[in-house]
């Protein structure tokens, strides 16, 4: 009885991570634009502040003994903080010097990359099944996307950068918890501030420290607050993501992530009456048909392989 106890409590755990991430997400998602609307505070700049305030909250966990710190040597985890700087350069770069739907149609291609770059350099394997998941998925980003694509050289070069380093970014989170044997808390704790110090050399390059628009500009307390309110959901979407990743896979998130961008285009069009085409709704569907598969394919595997497990001698 033990098994199916602890597996359902296993599932149990990442449904409950799933559907914090998907709250905190979409929550983050209407906030970010508020604060970008009518504050005017700058993307990279907020990012910055979001993973301060993560590092911070995490510090408070760690004081009232939720998680006990594991001491890691910075080179262990000095790529996995520079490739988040990388991802979020090469994602901004990528939205400016591309329509939104070349920047989404390209953000597609992250889940394909991160099954590559797991096979080629990690020797995990995937079944035909859970590949033939991403056609469905792939033509549902397509139809969402096709009526704004459009390419350019710069474009193209920040697109397939950011689709690259956001797929290492991915992989490492996830490998990186299983070779130093630390939980999400432990190595977002020390990523976290690293990623910070990267960041503050990356954002002078984008936009402005002092004055109008900067971060050490004059910003009024309305700004502020919502600004470090944002900064508390970035906390619990970072804490999140890293779980998620760390208890199932790079690829099972990004499908996840799939999954919220219907979600929002559905909950835009209900909400607040944003148009919806045919071709968008057929791309939803297309999507979730995907997603539905490669979770049905997912469970039938690991039932299989407890089956296995269970019949060893």
């Amino acid at each position: 009885m033990t098994g199916p106890r602890f597996s359902f409590s296993a599932n149990r755990r990442i449904v409950a991570g799933l559907l914090v991430n998907l709250l905190s997400s979409i929550c983050i998602v209407f906030i970010n634009k508020w604060i970008y609307v009518h504050h005017g505070f700058p993307n990279m700049t907020l990012t910055l502040v979001h993973f301060v305030v993560t590092w911070l909250g995490l510090y408070v966990c760690q004081k009232m003994d939720v998680f006990s710190p594991k001491r890691l040597p910075v080179r262990r985890i000095v790529w996995l903080a520079l490739s988040f700087c990388g991802f979020v350069a090469f994602t901004n770069l990528s939205l400016q010097n591309n329509s939104i739907g070349t920047y989404q149609l390209a953000k597609a291609m992250t889940t394909p990359v991160i099954i590559l770059i797991q096979t080629t350099y990690y020797k995990k394997t995937f079944s035909t099944k859970i590949k033939l998941t991403l056609v469905p998925i792939t033509l549902g980003v397509i139809l969402n996307s096709c009526y704004d694509v459009r390419f350019n050289l710069p474009g193209t070069v920040f697109a397939s950068l950011g689709v690259l380093v956001t797929s290492l970014y991915q992989v490492w989170v996830g490998a990186k918890q299983h070779e130093l044997q630390v939980n999400s808390m432990q190595l977002l704790y020390y990523q976290a501030p690293l990623s910070s110090a990267f960041l503050l050399g990356v954002v002078p390059l984008f936009e402005p420290l002092t004055g109008e628009g900067g971060i050490f500009g004059p910003w009024s307390l309305p700004a502020l607050v919502t600004v470090l309110f944002s900064g508390v959901v970035a906390f619990l979407v970072n804490l999140s993501i890293y779980w998620i990743i760390g208890n199932t896979s790079a690829v099972t998130y990004n499908m996840f992530g799939h999954f919220k961008f219907c979600i929002t285009l559905v909950g835009g069009y209900l909400l607040f009456h944003d148009p919806l085409s045919l071709n968008q709704a057929l791309g939803i569907l297309c999507t979730l048909a995907g997603i539905l598969s490669y979770t049905h394919f997912k469970l039938m595997e690991q039932e299989e392989g407890k089956s296995r497990l269970a019949q060893r001698p």
